[in-house]
């Protein structure tokens, strides 16, 4: 099946579509100048290309560089690195501490409506609903589209341009709502908008076929998951539990049952995307022929070690309160409350000459698959040199970033060397099959289910506790490209919790368990700080990792999260002064932002 990412890269010209760029008044309603009209486009080929625009819009960029301003593309970038990541204790911001100044106010609660990474990020999201409202408008002008295909085509419109809103409304929570139908731009955020993203998400899971024609487009399933976890984050979890269950037993879009793929890294690898486990995701491809890497996952191109093997940047350093977290006890299981004080030895402060032993302490694997540390092998570039590879550990720490980055024995083919900073062909996961079971376990636990709930997070832990997916130390440290060893590169011990343990711990403890869990299987992939904001925990967590990384590593240093405030961002200054008439903006701000 072809990909349709690799296709987005032609269609739009080949239909010879511009689409308008959105975002409100100024940025919505800007003639679209040299674009076709409703008439040229009403055709089963203009809607296909416009219906790949609005997937190529996933990327955020679309909405970020239509020669308005735009920013940089990491203030965009669909994982939510910095708005999932370091805001949720995941990550430092990484490089040096004068290095993107606006992070640092995100990092460290101190934002304000003027940051300009909030507007951009709220117009690379408009721009992709504005982008599915066209689908939709220009649909409906079109004859000779069977009821099936017509039903398909409208139910990945409004999938995608509910994924648009639900990035919005976990990041703003007081959206406006625009649709096909909207004329009067000038719509108010005082409307809560779940509903809307309700519907769209049961639209699509009642008229998606189970298998695509191509690879990227979502199908039945996805839309049931992403609807599932639309009651989730709504504390809806008897509407949210039958539809977890369907999901669980559904299939991606190529016909594939979903599970859980045999090795962890396998999720974070261009070999081996859309795989089983891929429930939801936004396709990169790298080395397009356009001599950039638009394309190509630009959106972290700042977040590789500095100065080793890559061109940049340093960005994006994962923390010592995530790494910790990764230590489990005799048992094989997580210290939940107290990770720590079961600190991982690091070398903090040794420059890369000094001597340094990697911690001989019981670990999970996954760690030295989200985490770079000294010593361990870092993919296939080699042991992790520590300081070397480190812009500044004073304000971000020891560690490297490794979700994202490629492998050695396959940069030609899938790293993207186009600009100043890598790209890569890396899949971006809004959805993976782990998050679906935890996301199950969560609801399960919530009504009391704690057997299926335990069954759940089990699941996951035994695919991590499974030897295939170790990290194992180099056949040739000088040649690490050769291939490994069967020695562990690390003291990898991980257990399932024991038959009845969630039943013994009640429901904050098996939540608690749940929660942990997370944070473990999907460390740095940008979910923490929405979790941990949803579940009510985030002034606790945020402060227990301030307080520890706080004090060696400058960056987060005496921050603090306020409660009922900093669980959303502000609605962004430009647009409310974009929405004035009179001198009163239809747009109202986020509670403790101002006026």
């Amino acid at each position: 099946m072809k990909n349709i990412k690799r296709l987005s890269i032609f269609a739009l010209c080949a239909v010879g579509i511009i689409i308008q760029n959105s975002c409100k008044k100024g940025y919505l309603q800007q003639p679209s100048l040299g674009s076709l009209s409703d008439v040229q486009i009403s055709s089963r080929a203009g809607v296909d290309g416009l219906l790949i625009g609005a997937y190529s819009a996933l990327d955020g960029q679309a909405g970020n560089d239509g020669g308005l301003g735009g920013g940089s593309s990491w203030e965009v970038s669909p994982d939510n690195w910095i708005y999932g990541s370091v805001a949720g204790g995941d990550a430092h911001k990484g490089s040096s501490g004068s290095d993107q100044p606006p992070i640092n106010s995100i990092a460290t609660f101190t934002i304000d409506a003027s940051n300009g990474f909030l507007n951009d990020k709220w117009k690379a999201d408009y721009e992709g609903i504005t982008r599915a409202n066209n689908v939709l408008r220009i649909l409906a002008k079109v004859p000779g589209i069977s009821d099936a295909d017509k039903a398909n085509i409208i139910g990945q419109a409004r999938f995608l341009r509910a994924h648009y809103y639900f990035d919005l409304k976990k990041m703003f929570n007081n959206v406006p709502y625009i649709d096909e139908t909207t004329t009067n731009y000038m719509q108010p955020n005082t409307t809560d908008i779940w509903p809307k993203i309700e519907d769209d998400f049961k639209f699509a899971y009642a008229n998606l076929p189970g298998i695509q024609s191509q690879i990227g487009r979502v199908n039945k399933w996805a839309a049931g998951a992403y609807l599932a976890k639309t009651y989730l984050y709504e504390k809806k979890y008897s509407d949210a539990d039958p539809v977890f269950t369907q999901v669980i037993i559904g299939t991606n879009s190529a016909g594939v049952p979903y599970d859980l793929v045999d090795n962890y890294e396998d999720n974070f690898s261009a070999a081996t995307k859309n795989n089983k486990e891929t429930v939801f995701a936004i396709q990169q491809v790298a080395n397009d022929g356009t001599n950039t890497i638009s394309e190509a996952n630009d959106g972290d191109m700042l977040n590789f070690p500095y100065n080793g093997p890559f061109s940049c940047c340093g960005f994006f350093q994962p923390t010592e309160d995530l790494a910790n977290s990764f230590r489990t006890d005799a048992n094989g299981l997580p210290y939940l409350d107290t990770y720590n004080s079961n600190q991982l030895v690091t070398d903090m402060a040794l420059l890369s000459s000094d001597p340094f032993t990697p911690d001989q302490g019981n670990v999970d694997p996954r760690l030295d698959w989200t985490v770079g540390r000294r010593g361990i092998p870092y993919l296939d570039w080699g042991p992790h040199p520590g300081q070397a590879w480190i812009r500044e550990q004073s304000s971000a720490g020891p560690y490297s970033p490794k979700k994202n980055v490629y492998y050695q024995a396959t940069a030609g083919k899938y790293s993207d060397q186009n600009s100043w900073a890598p790209g890569t062909a890396n899949q971006v996961n809004i959805i993976r099959f782990a998050d679906v079971l935890l996301m199950a376990a969560e609801v399960k636990a919530q009504l009391s289910d704690f057997t299926t709930a335990e069954t759940y997070v089990n699941r996951v832990r035994a695919r991590a506790a499974h030897p295939s997916g170790f990290v194992y130390t180099y056949k040739d440290a000088s040649n690490p490209t050769g291939g490994y060893t069967t020695t562990p590169a690390a003291h990898y011990v991980v257990s399932q919790y024991p038959a009845g343990a969630f039943t013994g711990m009640g429901q904050t403890g098996a939540l608690k368990a749940i929660y942990f869990e997370r944070k473990l299987e999907l460390g740095m992939e940008g979910h923490r700080f929405f979790d941990i904001s949803r579940w009510g925990i985030a002034q606790q967590s945020l402060a227990t990792y301030f307080g520890f990384d706080g004090k060696t590593i400058s960056d987060v240093s005496g921050a603090h999260f306020t409660p009922n405030k900093n669980e959303y961002y502000p609605i962004p200054q430009a647009q409310i002064d974009l929405e004035k008439i009179g001198g009163t903006s239809a747009l109202k701000q986020n509670t403790g932002y101002g006026n």
